[in-house]
């Protein structure tokens, strides 16, 4: 079987769609790599586009991306509620079929180092890429944001694992291999940030939350709403549905319900059926889905 890698490239710009065109439109023309989607925000000036490929059609198609991010994104002159340190903020590669986790390992240092040598934008390794313990977490790595980034990496333990200094208008970029992660929003019916923050603060693990789950509290400015902003690196360990719930509980403290939820890019269908399990409370639901899995297989 062919050898499938995904990718998933978080852009530091979400409002100019002649410029998230560009994007799409290099991934486009990259040979074996089709795009998948492409998800831009206005209120987090941010778009996840998801890709996938050869490893060699992936990976020429993530440094495409990254080069027009570094010609035309300026983070000195970028506003939005999404933290960020780069212009193109994050690479992870994601084995899809027949493709290990160490080989994407080996193609997000391959891209490190290029991206530092032709584009003179630094790196750091993340996730499964990581040089050490202590990098693996991206919220630790992007901390203090583009802003604080010049002195952080002066730091022994934050110095770019490729590069020397930031990139004046770029910043630095994260690259790493990872499983799939499930980017996941819940919207409340509130204008008041701070509930969204208390909520999230409640529900991530940094916090003693829910494992596996990271949250922030962001304002959704065209919608005069609070937004719990979520990444799920391991919905298996964690399920959808056990986060939507403790949202929904912490929430309803404060007086606040929940307006509706958002999936930023894709998901795995399994984190959807154990959400449908729980809800739709399917009697003998293992044995259902088994008959619907070998259905898919035959057919």
């Amino acid at each position: 079987m062919t050898k499938l890698v995904e990718c998933i490239p978080n852009i530091s710009e979400g409002r100019n769609q002649s410029l998230i065109n560009e994007f799409t439109a290099a991934i486009n023309a990259s040979p074996d790599v089709m795009l998948m989607d492409c998800m831009p925000d206005s209120n987090h000036n941010r778009t996840v586009i998801t890709f996938a490929g050869s490893p060699e059609g992936v990976l020429n198609a993530a440094f495409s991306c990254a080069r027009i991010a570094v010609e035309k994104i300026d983070l000195t002159k970028h506003t939005g509620e999404h933290p960020r340190m780069g212009a193109i903020d994050v690479i992870p590669f994601v084995p899809l079929r027949d493709v290990s986790c160490d080989e994407c390992v080996d193609m997000s240092k391959n891209l490190g180092q290029k991206l530092w040598e032709e584009l003179g934008l630094p790196v750091f390794l993340y996730e499964d890429s990581a040089s050490t313990p202590a990098r693996r977490n991206l919220a630790v790595l992007r901390k203090g944001q583009f802003e604080g980034m010049a002195e952080k990496i002066k730091k022994p333990e934050f110095f770019p694992d490729y590069g020397d200094s930031l990139h004046p208008t770029a910043g630095i970029v994260a690259c790493g291999a990872r499983m799939p992660l499930v980017a996941f929003n819940v919207n409340l019916n509130t204008s008041n940030i701070d509930i969204a923050n208390r909520v999230a603060r409640i529900i991530r693990e940094s916090s003693g939350g829910l494992k596996s789950v990271k949250a922030i509290g962001v304002m959704l400015e065209d919608r005069n709403i609070a937004q719990v902003s979520i990444n799920m690196t391991n919905y298996q360990q964690t399920p959808l549905y056990r986060v939507l719930e403790l949202a929904k509980i912490e929430a309803a403290r404060f007086g606040v319900s929940v307006l509706g939820t958002e999936i930023i890019g894709l998901i795995p269908m399994n984190a959807l059926v154990s959400s449908a399990e729980y809800y739709l409370m399917i009697e003998n639901f293992c044995a259902e889905k088994q008959v619907l899995e070998n259905h898919i297989l035959k057919g």
